[in-house]
């Protein structure tokens, strides 16, 4: 690939929106030219980010490939409104599934794509340019099944992943691994139900207040006196159900896509200790075959032996430092899906509070009168 370099910022690339069109989602990236005021922008369809990610895959001439983290790219998305169809994508996208504007799925693909623009060597594959730059989409082009299509028949090989490793280093890594992505699975499930249950409770609010709003009638004092409370507690909880629905879309667009997205970045770590793995397994078998070999298959079987090994070494360093790149930036993500949490949480409580104390000052002039 040379010196070429991607020819936009990747921290300016941005999902802003998306529009259906009919049973698809169209995706508006923008972003910025390299040292440069030229913006880009440009429409694309979840297919063309799987066209990306196998481009990205399917790199066989990039050495130690296989020890690279890649950025986890989320599942296709699904614009129904059949029940069986939102609990399927519920199911697969979590949190980035809620919401009729997909504005948690645009973020999770825009932190895709400057994670990819990021990375010294993906961000050099020509496709990303692409899909960023090119007026016209990737179209349906067919990727060449490369070596990860390959080792998808190897991911049924369980017996692989209990294989001890030769490297503490990697042994441990494969054990904390395996723990933090049931606990982080298990926090985005569980603040995935958070969310859930605030719009139940939003539209509970909404249908006591209307019913509050029906009681309500003119005929007689004592009824009017009793409309005039009706009307004013149904405001009162109506202000509650914008609350609550405010609360959940502020869990959701902060801390609710930072734990889906951390969870998927454990994922995505836990697939390449798996290829490694992978690999370890297939050195074993060719130093194996080599102390076996026939004394005319000798020499072949050891050219063997050091080919695998060699791949395994740059493997495994390419894979120790993506493991600490990796870590930074799920801990600068997490940090910053926090912070964006406590801030609009703040924001809305100070907001809510100024509603709630005109509501109490009214209900009190209610009382007097």
């Amino acid at each position: 690939m040379g010196e070429w370099t991607l020819s936009v910022s990747a921290h300016s690339i941005r999902v802003p929106e998306v529009t259906v069109d009919g049973d698809t989602l169209v995706f508006t990236i923008t972003s910025q030219k390299l040292n440069s005021d030229v913006g880009v922008c440009v429409c694309r369809t979840f297919e063309d980010f799987e066209w990306l990610q196998q481009s990205l895959f399917d790199q066989e001439d990039v050495p130690g490939l296989q020890g690279i983290i890649f950025p986890p790219l989320p599942g296709k998305p699904l614009p129904s409104s059949q029940p069986q169809a939102q609990a399927k994508a519920l199911k697969q996208l979590g949190c980035l599934a809620l919401g009729d504007d997909w504005k948690s799925y645009c973020k999770a693909l825009e932190i895709y794509l400057q994670q990819v623009a990021s990375h010294s060597t993906l961000s050099k594959n020509k496709a990303l340019e692409g899909l960023l730059t090119n007026s016209e989409p990737p179209g349906k082009q067919r990727v060449h099944k490369g070596i990860f299509s390959r080792l998808s028949q190897a991911m049924g090989e369980l017996r692989k992943e209990n294989h001890k490793d030769l490297d503490d280093f990697f042994q441990d890594e494969r054990n904390n691994n395996l723990n933090m992505t049931n606990f982080t699975k298990a926090a985005s499930e569980k603040f995935l139900e958070v969310a859930l249950t605030e719009q139940r409770l939003a539209v509970a609010c909404g249908h006591l207040s209307t019913s509050l709003h029906l009681c309500a009638s003119q005929d007689g004092p004592d009824a009017a006196n009793f409309s005039k409370i009706c009307m004013k507690f149904s405001e009162v909880i109506d202000a509650v159900k914008r609350n609550v629905e405010k609360v959940s879309e502020n869990n959701v667009s902060t801390l609710g896509l930072g734990l889906e997205m951390d969870y998927r970045g454990h994922e995505a770590k836990k697939d390449m200790l798996f290829r490694r793995t992978c690999k370890l397994v297939e050195m074993e078998a060719a130093v194996k075959n080599a102390e076996r070999a026939k004394p005319n298959k000798k020499a072949i079987m050891e050219e063997v032996k050091k080919v695998i090994e060699k791949d395994f070494e740059k493997i495994s360093s390419v894979a120790k430092e993506e493991i600490g790149r990796f870590s930074e930036a799920r801990v600068s993500l997490l940090r910053a899906a926090l912070i964006d949490w406590c801030e609009k949480q703040l924001q809305t409580a100070r907001e809510d509070h100024e509603i709630f104390s005109k509501q109490l000052e009214a209900c009190e002039q209610l009382k007097c009168e």
